[in-house]
């Protein structure tokens, strides 16, 4: 599905995201003047919100998958203080898998993606207590 986008376009709408969503915080992976990676996270879209903060994008170059990459995406966006939901296709097991390593458990909400014939499914992952 990724492979279909216009790269132009895309970019183009990276940008109004970015001016649109003054809320959302875009983290860029690069190598060189390569771009390997990204994620983006914010405030929730759902309403009501299922968390906190919501990852609403996150991807990794197939290269460097297994590089620690994508963990040091995850670690930048993630607070242990802080409830994070996020959306993945119900068909993509490898992402549930991954996600799961970090908390993140189906919350029994599903919904059409907007850009493919696809459901996806909400993930939650709660705040974790500390305990002293």
């Amino acid at each position: 599905m990724l492979a279909a986008f216009d790269q132009d376009q895309r970019a183009a709408g990276w940008e109004r995201i970015a001016r649109d969503n003054p809320g959302k915080t875009t983290l860029v992976a690069e190598h060189g003047a390569e771009i390997i990676g990204f994620a983006q996270y914010g405030l929730p879209r759902d309403l009501p919100a299922a968390a906190a903060r919501e990852l609403s994008a996150m991807y990794v170059r197939a290269h460097w998958y297994g590089t620690g990459l994508a963990q040091a995406l995850m670690d930048a966006v993630l607070e242990p203080d802080l409830s994070c939901s996020l959306w993945v296709f119900e068909r993509n097991p490898r992402a549930r898998a991954f996600y799961a390593k970090y908390g993140f458990a189906p919350d029994g909400t599903a919904r059409a993606e907007r850009f493919a014939t696809a459901t996806e499914i909400r993930m939650v992952r709660p705040a974790v207590e500390f305990r002293s």
